[in-house]
């Protein structure tokens, strides 16, 4: 089968938040064969954007380059001993679809993560992570090809040097390694995390007092569905803004005069920092459900912004501009955006 490759590429149905863009070439990538094909078709041009299922994008303007989107498929059980089971899956194999598959198998240790939107691929790019569980936690490892080089490379967790919301991906080399597939690491006996409270709630109000995996994912999707709007009826991409990691000090001062901010412990530049809830911030300030036009915060979740119906990316990216620059102005904390913005503008952070 031949590289599906579009010119003048229309990309609104492409992203969940639903907003008009094109880029100068789209490219399909189906099958591992293809990817001669692929590096070819790249030469001698700018890194593509590798798009998974186009969940955590923002289009800010016209993407002048190429956006590659990955379809590769296929799941399987790779080891089955003491240590665990390995489950592998490709790139373009849907994360949903993907946790209800291991639970269907018992395999156990995704049930937390269970309805985050994208692709298996784009998981360790991101290093998504819900209800106190991240991927790197389950983590195996993963295969990438270079697009430079033609290399294939298996990757650790160490190679990849997860964050929160974070790895290496992300910090060098952007859309010069393209990853194929990915393994993580389960148990055929649970382990379930139930220390966050709305799965808690979720499952007292469910009347489980015993939960089992399955009726953990079930919880967790309750809540996600109740606190987050649907893409399919209301244009997001989830949580736009990261939780801001502050030092030790930085959030004893701010707690000083805010004691109400919610706040976790985390760990900045190898030292005990505190992690801020910037739902919260936003919310103090005043930004929640607001709107411009078709741009707007959403009413249950400061830190979703969605288009009502025909807001341009630019648009969305102003009011978050304006969102972030409030809660800098009143609080002295500068929020990042979760998002990727593509092109991203020189004004935002990496």
């Amino acid at each position: 089968m031949p590289l599906s490759i579009v010119r003048n590429a229309e990309l609104k149905s492409l992203n969940t938040f639903g907003v008009a863009a094109s880029a100068a070439s789209l490219i399909t990538l189906e099958h591992e064969s293809q990817l001669a094909e692929l590096r070819a078709a790249l030469a001698d041009g700018p890194a593509p954007f590798v798009l998974g299922a186009g969940s955590n994008v923002l289009f800010t303007a016209e993407v002048p380059g190429t956006v590659l989107r990955v379809r590769l498929r296929g799941v399987r059980i790779v080891s089955d001993d003491a240590h665990g089971v390995v489950v592998e899956a490709a790139a373009g194999e849907d994360w949903d679809a993907l946790v209800r598959w291991s639970l269907e198998q018992h395999c156990y240790g995704l049930e937390n993560l269970a309805l985050i939107p994208g692709t298996a691929g784009a998981a360790p790019i991101q290093n998504i992570g819900a209800y106190g569980v991240e991927l790197s936690d389950v983590f195996e490892s993963l295969d990438a090809i270079d697009l430079d080089s033609g290399v294939t490379a298996t990757m650790s967790v160490a190679d990849c040097a997860f964050g929160y919301r974070d790895s290496v991906f992300k910090r060098t080399g952007a859309g010069r390694w393209l990853v194929l597939r990915v393994r993580l690491r389960l148990a055929r006996r649970a382990q379930l995390r139930l220390e966050h409270g709305d799965i808690g709630l979720a499952l007292s109000a469910a009347g489980i007092a015993s939960p089992t995996p399955a009726d953990v994912a079930a919880a967790v999707r309750r809540v996600r569905r109740a606190k987050l709007p649907d893409p399919a009826q209301l244009g997001n991409a989830g949580s736009f803004f990261k939780n801001p990691i502050v030092s030790t000090a930085q959030a004893q001062r701010l707690l000083a005069g805010n004691p109400g901010v919610p706040n976790y412990p985390a760990v900045l530049d190898g030292a005990a920092a505190r992690k801020l809830s910037a739902a919260w911030l936003i919310e103090s300030c005043g930004w929640k459900g607001a709107r411009d036009g078709d741009a707007g915060v959403d009413t249950r979740h400061a830190l979703v912004l969605v288009n009502h119906g025909q807001a341009t990316g630019a648009q969305l990216l102003g009011l978050a501009a304006r969102i972030r620059d409030s809660v800098e102005e009143r609080f002295g904390v500068r929020l990042e955006a979760e998002a990727v913005l593509l092109p991203r503008p020189p004004d935002w952070e990496r």
